[in-house]
């Protein structure tokens, strides 16, 4: 039930930003607005601007903290979307809010704040204490001095004590806890009748006509973004193995020079019996141990078929015992050397011992032996050939990674001759978006498709951002490899561009006449469950084609989706049954509600966790209304720069 409201973690998340604090902390409230004065404004707070060029610096620092934490797997372009510029935007402009408010407050910060703070960092702990050296090992590899660090952390508990007040004090009463626990852990009891697009889809006919009209009217969504057209090489264990044949004599070669490969040992069939003797063990403990192994030894060798009873009865090795002392096949030095000797003197049949080990007393039994074997050359013969052309194709690869990185910047313009010189196959593929490479549907009729391996290796985002790079792109030059693995990489080559553009109407009209039909099937489907729900409301039919009976909640929803949860959920239940509907994306679904239980009492552990994450997120929720009245009271201006810049990057 805990997980119903998010459990923020604000002391770890000030920890992360006192470790990775943004450049523009250090400059103070106003240092930007001397420093950048020249740059264009794209906001204002209390009179005084945020630049572009301030903007631009927050920006940089944060794609860069990205590209820290993700590595090969950063994408700007996924990452530096309007949403990412509008959130920073509203972050700097949020700190100089909070920086006017503290300065017209006069709040202040102590150095023995300041330090108890530091001190209280995990990350600059060692057993629990402040450590000077790990404190500065860790601004050093976040690239700060403790004195810029200090300014800053400074700074940011200055500002905390704006809002800080506000989320510590907020507390959730507890009558408001317990009820909010009963709703979250109440259950109801429900059926559901599915109205489905699909079953009324063959009742409808779609005409030229209404495609040509749903064209015209909806043409932009379906424009397909700019994509490339690229020759590209690829050099990989396949490419690296291609037309390598291996000789007879290498084969025979290799299978004399690798014979223990495909020979195997000796072994023996072995069995036991252990009398355990503890390395602390007295005389009289040694002698009574060696006393009982001795006259198992004598009965065993009475009557080799009782040795495997003796063993369950007798023997204190706990693996073996209840198997009747088998050991399995044992091949030389797996066996402790005094028990291992003994048994290798054996003949098969032979019973020996008593064999004294820092274990204590064996009773040894070589039920078998198997001499030793090799595998004839024809046997093996396949195999051998596979591992001698696998280490050739190993330094094949090799040789030709270090052609293919020297061609690819001496052979700017084409592609061709590198892989004509090095014996790689030219490869084309066309379809290469800046998301990936586009679905066949998406081009041209009659493009070639590339197969799921080539889509996998192009749909890398290093090859992605490779190809819209400037020089790749704009400048037509070959790119350098993209090692996609340690035995895989390729190069590109971009030779055609085609802008974003909608698809003419004979390329797409199947496509928007399933569209049409969908869209009229849902529409059929929802009229269909909306008068049959009437009908039930109003108590003139009987329910009829619902489902099994299911139990939901808050916490355990089942198949519901959030509408269909959040109806169901706030449904009057006075006298049940009650039926609501709603729509799906796929039509209607009425929801038959026949019962609705309290769930399971909390006890006060619960409840008081429950209300300390409440008592957080109404916290979180008062600073953010706060800062709300704040940034009207400090003239928050965001102006009409901004939307460019957050628009068009």
């Amino acid at each position: 039930m805990f997980d119903f409201i998010r459990n923020h973690k604000r002391w770890m998340q000030f920890v992360l930003l006192l470790l990775i604090v943004p450049s523009f902390m250090f400059f103070g409230v106003e240092g930007y607005s001397s420093f950048m004065s020249s740059e264009p404004d794209i906001a204002e707070v209390d009179g005084k601007p945020i630049t572009l060029g301030e903007f631009n610096n927050a920006r940089r620092d944060q794609l860069e903290q990205y590209r820290q934490m993700l590595g090969s797997q950063f994408d700007p372009a996924a990452i530096d979307t309007p949403v990412f510029r509008q959130d920073l935007l509203n972050t700097l402009i949020d700190q100089r809010v909070l920086g006017a408010a503290a300065a017209r407050g006069r709040y202040s910060v102590s150095d023995d704040a300041l330090r108890n703070t530091i001190a209280a960092i995990p990350a600059v702990q060692v057993n629990g204490q402040f450590s000077p050296e790990r404190y500065r090992q860790v601004l050093a590899s976040q690239g700060l001095t403790p004195n810029d660090f200090e300014l800053g952390l400074r700074r940011d508990l200055v500002l905390r004590q704006v809002l800080g007040p506000i989320g510590v004090t907020a507390s959730a009463p507890l009558d408001v806890t317990t009820k909010l626990l009963n709703i979250v852990s109440q259950t109801r009891t429900i059926a559901i009748r599915e109205f489905k697009a699909e079953q009324f889809a063959n009742t409808i006919n779609i005409t030229d006509e209404q495609i040509k009209s749903w064209y015209d009217q909806n043409a932009q969504t379906l424009k397909v973004p700019e994509y490339l057209t690229i020759d590209y090489v690829v050099l990989d264990e396949d490419a690296a193995s291609k037309d390598i044949k291996v000789s007879a004599a290498e084969i025979e070669h290799y299978y004399e020079q690798n014979q223990t490969r495909y020979s195997q040992p000796e072994r023996r069939r072995v069995s036991h019996i252990l009398i355990e003797v503890t390395p602390d063990a007295d005389t009289a403990k040694r002698q009574a141990a060696l006393a009982q192994a001795n006259d198992l030894l004598v009965q065993a060798k009475a009557d080799p078929s009782k040795f495997a009873q003796l063993a369950r009865d007798f023997s204190q090795d706990p693996g073996s015992a209840q198997q009747g002392g088998d050991l399995g096949w044992i091949s030389r030095s797996t066996l402790i050397p005094q028990v291992e000797d003994a048994v290798f003197k054996l003949n098969k049949g032979d019973i020996g011992g008593v064999i004294e080990s820092p274990f204590g007393d064996h009773v040894i039994y070589v039920t078998d032996i198997q001499a030793p074997t090799v595998k004839p050359l024809d046997q093996v013969r396949g195999d051998i050939e596979n591992e001698v052309r696998r280490q050739m194709a190993s330094k094949r690869f090799a040789d030709l990674a270090t052609k293919l990185s020297s061609a690819v910047y001496d052979q700017r313009d084409s592609l061709a001759p590198i892989a004509k010189s090095l014996g790689l196959t030219l490869r084309q593929a066309t379809g290469l978006s800046k998301e990936g490479v586009l679905r066949a549907d998406l081009l041209p009729p009659g493009t070639t498709v590339v197969d799921i391996k080539q889509r996998e290796l192009l749909d890398q985002m290093k090859v992605r951002q490779a190809a819209f790079s400037n020089e790749v792109l704009k400048d037509r030059l070959t790119s350098g490899v993209i090692e996609i693995s340690s035995d895989t990489m390729l190069a590109i080559h971009v030779t055609a561009v085609q802008p974003p553009a909608v698809p003419p109407l004979a390329q797409v009209a199947e496509k928007i006449r399933i569209i049409i039909k969908q869209e009229a099937a849902v529409k059929l489907a929802r009229t269909q469950g909306e008068s049959v729900l009437a009908a039930l409301q109003s108590a003139k039919n009987t329910a009829e084609g619902f489902g099994a009976v299911q139990t939901v909640s808050r916490q355990n929803p089942l198949d519901l989706s959030a509408n269909e949860l959040a109806t169901v959920m706030t449904a009057n239940i006075n006298t049940p049954p009650v039926f609501v509907g709603v729509n799906s994306a796929n039509g209607f679904r009425i929801i038959e509600i026949t019962g609705v239980s309290a769930g399971v009492q909390a006890d006060a552990a619960q409840i008081n966790q429950f209300r300390q994450q409440l008592s957080q997120a109404w916290g979180n929720a008062q600073e953010r209304a706060a800062l709300s009245i704040l940034r009207t009271q400090y003239g928050v201006k965001i102006k009409p720069e901004a939307e460019v810049v957050i628009k068009n990057n």
